[in-house]
């Protein structure tokens, strides 16, 4: 417990019941882990400054303690308090800025001696236990401070773009190849005149979507030759844009189901 003996030292004369040892080991955890106290109460002070020791008056009340602290690499400040309950003491550390809020109850019998206050290597009951509770179910986890130590280091203009929700985002460079131009030597009102051309020589492109031209197979199938019970060969000139109105294929023989009414047909209510 380096450091823990020289502050208790420092306020023996002051301690006066086994809450105030108490306070005084959960502050000096406070300390070990980024926090400096900047004064007690609730409201700041013009004589408010960073600490490592404990304000003067700050156990004036035995009923309720209050500090205030400021962490040493960030902007964070936090207030903890300290209610006596019978023999337990119910600490209560809130963030001024996010007003979140960590709770730790102790037992004051089970880790104070209290007929031994002002002897500094008997004072305290288990010590490595109360300081693994103040770690883990008070004080905030490391990781929640490096994201909010890294949030206050990003610049700010970083910050206001991100919360304007307003902002067009930025726009990233083109992926993949140069983008496809047109052939300067195709005339400028040939637009379409592939339209025109059954055999497609002519430039300029088209507007009428062409499903054997779209660049997907569709081997076995050439319009040219006919298609049976459709087009006989020869209709669709060889190369020319062709859209087809029915499935390929034979059709079944007899007449089509479609054309034949069903039974009842003359029922309205069929």
């Amino acid at each position: 417990m380096a450091g823990l003996e020289v502050l208790y030292t420092c306020v023996a004369d002051r301690i006066g019941c086994p809450q105030d040892a108490v306070v005084c080991f959960v502050h000096w955890e406070m300390i070990k882990n980024g926090y400096r106290c900047i004064g007690s109460g609730d409201e700041p002070r013009s004589s408010d400054k960073k600490s490592e020791l404990l304000p003067a008056d700050w156990n004036n009340d035995k009923e309720l303690y209050s500090l205030r602290y400021k962490a040493s690499d960030t902007d964070t400040q936090v207030v903890l308090k300290a209610i006596t309950v019978d023999s337990t003491l119910i600490f209560n550390l809130m963030n001024s800025s996010t007003k979140q809020v960590s709770d730790l109850m102790v037992s004051v019998g089970d880790h104070v001696n209290a007929d031994q206050l002002h002897t500094f290597d008997s004072v305290y009951k288990d010590p490595d236990g109360l300081a693994q509770k103040v770690k883990t179910q008070l004080l905030p986890a490391q990781t929640e401070r490096k994201n909010r130590r890294e949030e206050e280091e990003e610049p700010p203009r970083r910050r206001e773009e991100d919360s304007d929700p307003l902002r067009m985002p930025s726009r990233n460079p083109r992926q993949g190849g140069p983008p496809h131009w047109p052939d300067p030597l195709v005339p400028p009102f040939a637009a379409g005149g592939a339209d025109l051309d059954p055999f497609g020589s002519r430039g300029g492109g088209g507007m009428i979507v062409d499903p054997l031209r779209s660049g997907y197979p569709r081997s076995g199938f050439d319009p040219s030759s006919g298609i049976p019970d459709i087009l006989p060969p020869g209709a669709v000139p060889p190369g020319a844009r062709f859209d087809p109105f029915g499935p390929v294929g034979r059709r079944r023989p007899g007449p089509d189901p479609d054309h034949m009414p069903p039974p009842g047909y003359d029922d309205m209510f069929m």
